[in-house]
């Protein structure tokens, strides 16, 4: 299957960064979305990323067009979406973010890890750089399982790295810095670009290698899929086999 931006995101045997760490989060609930059967629904949040990623790749007006509800009746942005313009504005007169983003946009990149057919989709290829934009609520440390992380870790930038830079090396037989170009939806927006060590793409690289062949398997219903019991998925598609001990509650809720 060759892929194009217009069939992209349509399901295949490809393995993505979004979807290998849907699988980390829940196997059940990715393989789900995997087949089309369950649709995550789009958060504010996203949505936002989404615009503002459109603006800079130069496709605003098609993301226009698929999101008509964004939008007031004389064109401009509702309220809720109005800080992306002001995220915008704080990117382009910022001549080394400007600088940064200056390259080819919406580059397909495909290969294999561990013999798993993959894919990437780069918002900046230059000569000399991977460049990935995120619009975020802020940069504060993420406390998530308990841990106190930074928002690469967190929200797993570091996993995105290692698919787009393995990818580019397998495709153009480079290995290339991988950035991240990140402003925020505050009122007064922060801009930062951080540059992703070799060490944590490395060490993001272990855990993709360790887990893919699996997460495959469960594409390919080999293996049967472990249910994480806590997103929304596994709420909806929970099926009651009768009354549960007090024990086996206290284990379910105080997890």
């Amino acid at each position: 299957m060759k892929l194009t931006q217009e069939n992209y995101y349509q399901p295949s045997p490809y393995m993505s960064a979004s979807q290998f760490k849907a699988f980390l989060n829940c196997e059940a609930c990715a393989l789900a979305e995997a087949e089309g059967e369950h649709v995550r629904e789009a958060s504010t949040a996203l949505i936002q990323g989404q615009f503002v990623d459109a603006y800079f790749t130069g496709n605003v007006e098609e993301f226009r067009g698929k999101h008509p509800e964004l939008f007031k009746k004389d064109g401009e942005l509702k309220a809720t979406y109005s800080v992306c313009e002001s995220a915008i504005e704080r990117i382009e007169r910022d001549p080394v973010a400007m600088q940064y983003l200056d390259g080819e946009k919406q580059v397909i990149v495909t290969g294999e890890i561990e013999g798993v057919p993959c894919k990437g989709k780069l918002d900046v290829l230059g000569s000399d750089r991977i460049v990935d934009l995120k619009c975020m609520r802020d940069f504060a440390p993420v406390y998530k399982d308990g841990e106190r992380l930074d928002f690469i870790r967190a929200w797993g930038y570091d996993i995105q790295a290692y698919f787009y830079t393995e990818l580019v090396r397998q495709q153009y037989g480079v290995h290339l810095p991988f950035y991240i170009l990140a402003v925020t939806k505050e009122a007064s927006p922060d801009l930062m670009l951080v540059e992703i060590p070799d060490w944590l793409i490395n060490s993001a690289g272990e855990v993709v290698r360790h887990y893919i062949k699996r997460f495959d398997a469960i594409k390919k219903h080999e293996i049967e899929p472990k249910r994480c019991g806590r997103c929304a998925y596994c709420k909806e598609t929970k099926k009651l086999t009768g009354p549960m001990p007090y024990d086996k509650y206290l284990e379910e809720v105080m997890l």
